[in-house]
């Protein structure tokens, strides 16, 4: 099991930018890849962006692409995601998470990832 806890969420104008951190514990060793998660009120977790341990290949949601730039640094075995360009509609709950095993083709799913950090709010005021 791996064990992450997220870092950097909080309250940003629209337009704004801010950071997240992920930072990773455990059988990290085992991990195929990462990803950010959101969750708005009342809605379902969906995927934002995943990134390969191995190799760093991206993939992002259609809905943050060119906004949002997921990052990893392998030796601090932390994940990032910079967020830019920020829209009242990126409000929510923001996890990271951990894959082990094959990575499958198509939009990933919560039900893909292992480990699950406890998530970072982050609001975006218009």
């Amino acid at each position: 099991q791996v064990q992450l806890v997220e870092s950097g969420g909080g309250l940003v104008q629209a337009g704004g930018s801010v950071i997240l951190s992920c930072a990773a514990s455990g059988r990290t060793f085992s991990t195929s890849a990462m990803a950010w998660f959101r969750q708005a009120p009342g809605k379902d977790r969906e995927f934002v962006a995943r990134i390969m341990w191995s190799g760093g290949i991206t993939f992002y949601a259609d809905s943050v692409k060119g906004r949002f730039t997921i990052s990893k640094n392998n030796a601090k075995n932390t994940l990032y995601l910079q967020m830019n360009s920020l829209k009242s509609e990126d409000t929510a709950v923001y996890y990271c998470a951990a894959q082990r095993g094959i990575v499958r083709s198509g939009l990933p799913d919560v039900r893909d990832y292992d480990s699950w950090g406890q998530g970072t709010q982050v609001t975006v005021s218009s």
